[in-house]
């Protein structure tokens, strides 16, 4: 429960990032005239990535 619990909490930290605190494109603008299919991949590689680091970091605790 807390792996999952560790992810959410990640994503909605970059979701919060991305639609609400960045209202001035400075950070995220960098894709601006990317689609919504790449944003949509760069988010969902973003998951993995960090969900990957996270169990990586966290084998030593499931043993």
């Amino acid at each position: 429960m807390s792996t999952f619990a560790a992810i959410i909490i990640i994503v909605l930290a970059v979701l919060v990032d991305y639609f609400w605190l960045d209202y001035d494109k400075k950070r995220w603008g960098w894709m601006k005239k990317w689609s919504k299919r790449n944003k949509g991949l760069l988010f969902i590689g973003f998951i993995f990535a960090t969900g990957l680091i996270y169990f990586g970091l966290s084998l030593s605790y499931f043993q």
